[in-house]
């Protein structure tokens, strides 16, 4: 079965080209991501953005489950 390239959520969408390039900036190639497109970055580049990304989002869901679990 083939792979959709539409995400699950597509309010989402935006949320994420926003984090994507937070991360490049973080790690200093935002500047060659304006100017030369994501086309052109190498696989390790893509990688390491998208490495970044995950573990932000992991960090994001923790933060959120251990915020709401509350024992009585």
């Amino acid at each position: 079965m083939a792979r959709s390239k539409k995400p699950v959520n597509p309010q989402s969408e935006n949320a994420l080209d926003k984090m994507k390039f937070e991360v490049a900036s973080e790690l200093g190639i935002a500047d060659r991501v304006r100017s030369q497109g994501w086309n052109t970055m190498t696989s390790a580049d893509c990688g390491r953005v998208g490495g970044h990304m995950v573990r932000k989002m992991i960090e994001q869901y923790e933060s959120g489950v251990s915020g709401s679990n509350t024992t009585s």
